[in-house]
């Protein structure tokens, strides 16, 4: 339970101190890597499907650090091509989630200040 609490409070305090994104602020226009923050949160909330629908790569970018992470402990032989092949494809799915968020008019926020 304990253990179940400070989660919690860690949860809370992210929220609360989430990094304002540069862009954003100043240009009133989204970057690539806008919604991570609050994907990532959402993530461990356990809110699987908010979190793909803020942002799509969060989850292929935490399996990478992952498989990254055992890779140099483990040495697999094929795990350098592996990591190759992922960060092209998170490279893939961000310009894709980008793209669509161009196109459906979903990047720009002119004259909304940021907080």
């Amino acid at each position: 339970m304990f253990i179940l609490a400070i989660f919690t409070d860690f949860v809370y305090w992210l929220e609360a101190n989430m990094l304002s994104c540069p862009s954003k602020k100043y240009l009133y226009i989204e970057c690539p890597g806008c919604g991570l923050q609050r994907s990532f949160l959402a993530l461990l909330k356990g809110d699987l499907m908010n979190s793909f629908l803020l942002y799509p790569a969060t989850i292929p970018i935490l399996a990478m650090i992952g498989f990254t992470a055992l890779h140099l402990k483990c040495k697999f032989k094929t795990g350098a091509t592996i990591i190759l092949y992922l960060q092209m494809s998170i490279a893939i799915i961000m310009a894709v989630f980008y793209i669509y968020k161009i196109l459906n008019h979903q990047i720009a926020d002119y004259g909304k200040p940021y907080a």
